[in-house]
């Protein structure tokens, strides 16, 4: 009896640590499931900035935007202000150097200021570390000087890498701004896409004057015109970004 009684109690004793063993399993097995998890997705990735060159509206208006801003015409900046213009500047620091005092101005009259990166260099195939130091940059020296924190991004020549995209989501850019349409040295319209005419929405560029003599309150008043012979008038980008 007595052998009988410490067999039975050492299979009682098995199988409770057996059921003991059997509970625990399950949730190892979830802590391992979830830690595979994570591994396998990873934190999140910032997500990238969209690339535009138009807007999708059904207002009938189209967007002025001005590059690297070579051109410190006076007149335009007596423009902007008469006809209460919405432009859109994107500024490449060496390009522009000690001229900021014009772009306060522009600025003071209701010109939004943008980013154009530091020093105009061509950014695809550059390393990532290069292409933020571009971008963040030139943040970082309009908000010291204008007390602004500029959201779009024109990349120079128009041109970027999926590295690109990456570096400008790192520096709180919202949109990557290309053109559908750009306003040559001559004052005429060229276009990169869909037809020969302006429509609501479109992103237009205001490219440097190329020698011709016209300057760019002239460019700008001819462009006006077209505009308005097509029933269409500036909106300020900002808003439909």
């Amino acid at each position: 009896m007595r052998r009988r009684g410490l067999a039975a109690g050492a299979l009682a004793l098995a199988v409770l640590l057996t059921g003991c063993a059997q509970s625990v399993d399950p949730i190892e097995r979830l802590g391992k499931k979830a830690a595979q998890r994570v591994r396998a997705h990873g934190p999140s990735a910032p997500q990238l900035p969209p690339v535009v060159t138009r807007v999708r509206t059904r207002d009938r208006v189209v967007f002025l935007t001005y590059d690297d801003s070579a051109e410190r015409d006076p007149r335009f900046v007596d423009l902007v202000r008469e006809r209460r213009l919405p432009v859109s500047v994107f500024l490449t620091d060496d390009v522009v150097g000690p001229g900021y005092g014009h772009f306060a101005r522009l600025q003071s009259v209701g010109a939004t200021l943008q980013n154009h990166t530091l020093d105009h260099s061509a950014l695809p195939g550059l390393p990532y570390a290069g292409q933020r130091a571009e971008i963040c940059g030139q943040r970082d020296k309009l908000r010291s000087r204008f007390g602004v924190r500029p959201d779009l991004f024109r990349p120079p020549y128009g041109t970027y890498d999926t590295t690109t995209l990456r570096a400008a989501a790192d520096c709180g850019v919202s949109a990557l701004v290309l053109w559908r349409a750009s306003v040559t040295g001559s004052g005429g319209l060229a276009y990169t896409q869909g037809g020969d005419r302006l429509r609501p929405g479109d992103i237009v560029a205001v490219d440097p004057d190329g020698g011709t003599g016209l300057t760019l309150e002239q460019r700008t008043t001819r462009l006006l015109r077209e505009l308005r012979g097509r029933g269409l008038r500036v909106g300020r980008l900002e808003d439909y970004l």
